[in-house]
């Protein structure tokens, strides 16, 4: 008979639950439609230009992970909330857990890869190396995005598997006298968790750390050197340098507290009724609705197109209720 396992220690009170999923709800909801604009927008470009640039392929891929992300994000959290039995057991438990882990991977590596094209294309280095990889990382993109996604599959059925041998080891509920072998199981489990945790987070990570900082610099540079020219402030191309370099910032911010949340949540380092655990909770549902905004606002294109369907939104609005 398959064995069940119960991963919430105690209830949460009927407030804070109501905190928690009314916060994730607008999160998920905001996040939905942001997502789901930038993947209409782009699988529209595609299909009418028959093809989309690397960027636009790059924000499909992301787009799409993330309204999966945060469907997954609900639907458990609905799940969990009317049938709490079904949910938490093991098998059905196991599988949102891989869906949920694949789904995360998939938006670090992506949101990486996005940084790292932005870094290849803009930034101005003389490297023979650089510049070979500025002409042919359009080519390779696709290949990338497509190993990310085997990547992610890899390392989110490897941590559930570690994740369920250490809950379901009956560590915390055995006797003294046996102790010794379940301590030790229990302490490899949680070594090769982390492990797996670190490679998992730690590897987009650092690509978007590195990425996005070279490239910041790199912008910078070229600000100052513009200003040494007595370019000007008010000048259009300075100001759009400094407004990339505050946008590359704001995304590296967001990036690092969604991977170290990311990290601390599916550790079950804090309880569950922990208010860091729910911060972190809050935090991941908050990222990829903050950051897809923040990237339809930063991208002209995106940009335009979403204040044409404001206004038509406006004027059917407006044509209702005359």
């Amino acid at each position: 008979m398959a064995k069940t396992c119960y991963y919430q220690e105690n209830e949460l009170s009927q407030i804070v639950y109501i905190f928690i999923f009314t916060t994730t709800s607008i999160e998920c909801i905001i996040g939905v439609i942001a997502n789901g604009f930038i993947m209409a927008i782009k699988a529209a470009e595609w299909v009418r230009n028959k093809a989309v640039n690397t960027s636009g392929r790059i924000l499909f891929f992301l787009s799409a992970s993330r309204i999966a992300l945060q469907s997954c994000v609900m639907i458990g959290t609905v799940l969990n909330s009317a049938f709490p039995n079904l949910y938490n057991h093991n098998v059905l438990y196991g599988i949102f857990k891989i869906i949920y882990m694949f789904l995360n991977y998939c938006s670090l590596w992506f949101a990486a890869w996005l940084s790292f094209f932005y870094f290849v294309k803009i930034a101005d280095f003389s490297n023979p190396l650089f510049l070979k990889l500025k002409w042919r990382i359009s080519r390779w993109m696709s290949w990338l995005l497509w190993l990310s996604v085997f990547i992610s599959m890899g390392f989110s059925v490897l941590i559930v598997k570690e994740h369920t041998e250490l809950y379901c080891s009956n560590a915390f509920s055995i006797s003294s006298s046996n102790s010794t072998d379940k301590k030790y199981l229990t302490k490899a489990n949680v070594v090769n968790m982390v492990l797996l945790y670190n490679l998992g987070i730690f590897l987009p990570l650092i690509m978007f750390i590195l990425t996005a900082t070279l490239l910041i610099a790199s912008l910078r540079r070229h600000a100052l050197h513009m200003e040494s020219n007595a370019t000007g402030s008010r000048d259009p191309s300075m100001q759009a340098h400094m407004g990339a370099i505050k946008a590359i910032s704001y995304f590296l911010v967001l990036y690092i507290f969604n991977a170290v949340a990311l990290f601390l949540y599916m550790s079950n380092i804090f309880d569950t009724n922990s208010p860091w655990n729910i911060l972190c909770t809050v935090i991941l549902t908050a990222y990829p609705a903050g950051h897809s905004v923040l990237l339809i606002f930063d991208n002209p294109g995106l940009r335009r197109a979403w204040k044409k369907l404001q206004h038509r939104v406006h004027l059917y609005l407006k044509e209702q209720t005359q």
